[in-house]
């Protein structure tokens, strides 16, 4: 039960494309239709792994423990009403950590998961090509999708974006992982914070293997800072406040 509800998944609940709310005669055989059904696919991808050991970590000793002081050095402080508390920081890290370590337990098996014909997962140093396909090219060329009227068209990825999938991410080495991070950051820099971009940034920091690269540890600060940027214009009560806090609390807090 607990691996349904957590363990596998890269689109933590902040990061929402919607409710899975599908009907009882969902067949995770056809295509996906809808981002509903597709995330239902995730889930469903998730639960066939094996052999899933979930940590049993008590949030209580990450402050002593298991927090890596990383400098946050250049980040903006949050606004006053920006903070999330600290037990709620502790609690994100430990699902993340559970998620880390199972998404490195399993890469093995993951990257020999057939992947649907429509996924061409771009070369490592093709910057526009992994904009393209993590975020979609509507967003990509900020331009509007046509909406087909025929119900038996599955939806077009292309169009909208490839979610982070475990069959996806565990085919990137470290290399790519650390290449796709940077380019997605270097995105923020220019771009509005997505839900897209965030569960894309989220996967990314899970599959990051200790030790860092020193390339790595350079890049999360980068992004931390980025982050804090595009919080402190933010309505306080807006959704990207919480996703984008995650990401900060992450790089800041997150350790082995």
């Amino acid at each position: 039960a607990a691996m349904e509800s957590a363990v596998e998944e890269l689109m933590p609940r902040l990061l929402p494309v919607g409710d899975c709310d599908l009907t009882e005669d969902f067949d995770p055989t056809v295509p996906p239709r809808t981002p509903q059904e597709y995330l239902k696919r995730v889930q469903i991808e998730a639960a066939r792994c094996p052999d899933v050991v979930v940590a049993q970590i008590d949030p209580k000793k990450l402050k002593k423990k298991q927090t890596v002081n990383i400098s946050l050095s250049g980040c903006q402080p949050a606004p006053v009403g920006y903070s999330p508390t600290l037990k709620w920081q502790q609690q994100q890290v430990a699902q993340f950590s559970t998620i880390r370590q199972n998404v490195n337990k399993n890469r093995d098996h993951w990257k020999t998961q057939q992947l649907d014909s429509n996924v061409a997962i771009p070369r490592s140093e093709d910057e526009e090509a992994w904009k393209k396909f993590c975020l979609g090219e509507k967003l990509y060329f900020e331009t509007a999708v046509q909406v087909s009227s025929d119900d038996n068209e599955g939806i077009d990825y292309v169009q909208i974006g490839f979610p982070p999938l475990l069959s996806i991410v565990s085919r990137m080495n470290q290399a790519t992982v650390t290449s796709v991070l940077e380019y997605l950051t270097n995105w923020l820099a220019n771009k509005e914070f997505t839900p897209e971009l965030g569960r894309w940034l989220y996967a990314l920091l899970a599959c990051l293997e200790k030790p860092l690269l020193p390339e790595a540890h350079s890049l999360i600060r980068q992004l931390a800072r980025q982050c804090s940027e595009v919080r402190a214009l933010e309505n306080k009560d807006d959704e990207k406040v919480s996703a984008l806090n995650l990401i900060i609390c992450l790089v800041g807090r997150y350790g082995k």
